[in-house]
């Protein structure tokens, strides 16, 4: 959760920055110019400095979030946020690994899946035994759980 919060932190102080000191000079850089109606560097950086704040307010919330998650009421017997998963391809007769993470996270080439993504939520609540069907881009999947680890066991 620590490297969550450091990424956040750290694109938000990114975006402060870029906000609070080179966006004021590449404004008034682009007033130079004159007729701000027809001055494309003036509209850009205006723009930007939208697109900033906006990421800004998106950000401080997705921080506030994190930091709300309470690790000691993630369950212990089904599938939630760090659960470790071992699951069967009903079709295609093999096992997958993954482990549930926050968006900042997910790399599903690595095994790495958010919470909310379509497997993610599939599995969120479930435990071993279970079957799920999935819809993934590449059609429907059914899997059953062959193995959970919670973020509260160790390895």
């Amino acid at each position: 959760m620590k490297a969550v919060k450091k990424k956040l932190q750290d694109e938000l102080d990114s975006l402060e920055h870029e906000l609070h000191f080179k966006l004021p000079k590449d404004i008034q850089h682009a007033r130079e110019f004159g007729d701000l109606k027809e001055n494309a560097e003036y509209k850009a950086a205006k723009e930007r400095q939208s697109m900033v704040q906006a990421r800004i307010s998106q950000l401080q919330q997705r921080l506030s979030e994190v930091d709300s998650i309470d690790l000691s009421k993630i369950p212990t017997d089904s599938v939630a946020y760090g659960s470790r998963v071992v699951l069967y391809d009903l079709e295609r007769d093999e096992k997958i690994k993954y482990r549930l993470v926050t968006t900042e996270e997910s790399d599903p080439e690595n095994g790495l899946i958010s919470t909310v993504s379509p497997i993610g939520q599939a599995l969120m609540g479930k435990e071993e035994g279970d079957e799920i069907k999935v819809k993934t881009p590449t059609g429907w999947r059914s899997f059953e759980i062959s193995r959970v680890k919670t973020i509260h066991e160790k390895d």
